[in-house]
């Protein structure tokens, strides 16, 4: 399940928006409708992810908590996955865009992965059925996703059907024949992308997703939105002929170690650190900070750091729960959310694959400086940041970054660098955010901390 993103842009949320005709009138046409662009694509072909850098005895133990174990933290007592070709389909309202983004992924996932998956023949029945729904139809049933998969049925109404029993459960499978993914069908089509790369990989594959890893769409914290090369190296374990389906998890665990030989002999040899899995109360933390399940945003955060040192952590989740500390007192305090961000990013720069995590908090501080009138210091995080964002292929933060140091060109008094910069985020913002409505809402945004900053 991929939850409602609510990472990427925390800090906007913290300024009133500027009114429109400010943000717009040096890009704005004389109807008042911004500039078109040839495509709102916003990456015609995927960046190499980056290598693993792990050793395998690591990786061992990621397989089986994330193979065995559910997000609700309940067991799951034998591996199940398809058996023989995978087809994928997608029938409701398809998004446009959906078909191309579906072959770039069906590509990766033969390249990378080596699985043979395939779209479905048309009329035939699919192993993954794809259907595209209204997002306020799926909120009604799962108000905290952006989308989900669920196995045993092909449709939404068989899923409102069979809701509740056994056909839905997980953990009554052995093996897989049919399962549906669930998209929202009036989103942007980063927000498509995105779900179609977490779902089919969790159609395909584990069920579970680890707060520590930090390389990899098989975490909750939402800041990988495409497969990485952990992800792929996991999916081609799944499949690989020594495992089978019904298998339990001793049985996989005797298979996994030369499996993991095979497939990643750069990984052999190293010692690693295998992270047992965060406990309910820190997730609970986690959700009642990023505004899942409610409550105080910074007392969670709070508790997010104090549990995470108690257990001893240094990895992602202790970053992440200063990242948490620092999105929440933004508007109350921000020197110390910039003290918190700061500590989110020294352990990301120091977590091999923490590189998608170090640009967010990056996004983070370049706000806080153009919105207290630093705009040179706005420019440096920024343009720390997009190098790895773009590998990362994500439009909606690299767009964010984009107009973040526009409007800090324009404050030191670089206009038609600004214009230049702007037009240049017109693709990756449509593509990232959506409508032009969208669109000009982000630029009022980012237009709000830059007037903050003149304000002084």
């Amino acid at each position: 399940m991929r939850h409602l993103s609510v990472l990427a842009l925390c800090i906007l949320s913290a300024c009133a928006p500027a009114p429109r005709a400010e943000v717009s009138k040096s890009l704005a046409s004389d109807s008042g409708a911004l500039p078109q662009v040839s495509s709102p694509q916003a990456f015609a072909s995927p960046v190499a992810p980056a290598p693993i850098r792990r050793p395998n005895s690591e990786m061992l133990r990621d397989f089986l908590d994330l193979t065995f174990r559910m997000e609700s933290g309940r067991a799951i007592p034998t591996l199940s996955r398809f058996e023989g070709p995978v087809t994928i389909a997608m029938t409701g309202d398809v998004p446009g865009a959906a078909a191309g983004e579906l072959g770039r992924l069906i590509g990766r996932l033969r390249a990378e992965a080596g699985l043979d998956v395939r779209p479905a023949a048309a009329g035939a029945p699919a192993s993954i059925t794809i259907e595209f729904v209204p997002k306020a139809k799926l909120r009604r049933l799962v108000p905290t996703a952006a989308c989900f998969v669920v196995p045993g049925v092909s449709s939404f109404d068989g899923y409102k059907s069979a809701r509740g029993t056994a056909t839905v459960d997980w953990g009554h499978l052995t093996r897989r024949e049919k399962v549906a993914i669930f998209i929202p069908s009036d989103t942007s089509t980063q927000e498509v992308r995105d779900c179609l790369h977490e779902e089919t990989a969790q159609a395909m594959g584990p069920l579970n997703d680890l707060y520590h890893l930090p390389d990899s769409v098989f975490n909750d914290d939402n800041f990988h939105t495409v497969l990485t090369r952990f992800d792929m190296l996991v999916l081609r374990a799944y499949y690989a002929p020594e495992l089978r389906s019904g298998m339990n998890e001793a049985e996989v665990a005797r298979h996994l170690p030369a499996v993991l030989a095979r497939l990643n002999p750069g990984g052999e040899g190293g010692a690693g650190s295998p992270k047992s899995i965060a406990p309910r109360s820190w997730v609970a933390a986690v959700e009642q900070s990023f505004g899942l399940r409610g409550g105080n945003a910074r007392s969670a955060a709070e508790r997010m750091v104090g549990i995470a040192m108690a257990q001893g952590w240094r990895d992602a989740r202790l970053a992440f729960s200063f990242y948490a500390l620092g999105r929440s007192q933004i508007s109350s305090d921000p020197e110390a959310a910039v003290r918190a961000f700061a500590e989110a990013q020294k352990i990301y720069r120091s977590l091999p694959g923490g590189e998608i995590q170090s640009a967010h908090v990056d996004m983070q501080l370049s706000a806080i400086a153009l919105s207290t009138g630093q705009p040179g210091q706005a420019i440096q995080f920024a343009d720390r940041a997009m190098p790895a964002v773009s590998r990362a292929e994500n439009a909606a933060l690299l767009a964010t970054l984009m107009l973040i140091k526009a409007e800090a060109l324009e404050a030191q008094g670089q206009v038609a660098e600004a214009r230049a910069l702007r037009l240049d985020t017109l693709g990756y913002a449509r593509y990232g955010f959506g409508s032009e409505a969208q669109v000009r809402a982000r630029m009022s945004e980012v237009a709000a901390l830059a007037a903050r900053g003149r304000r002084g």
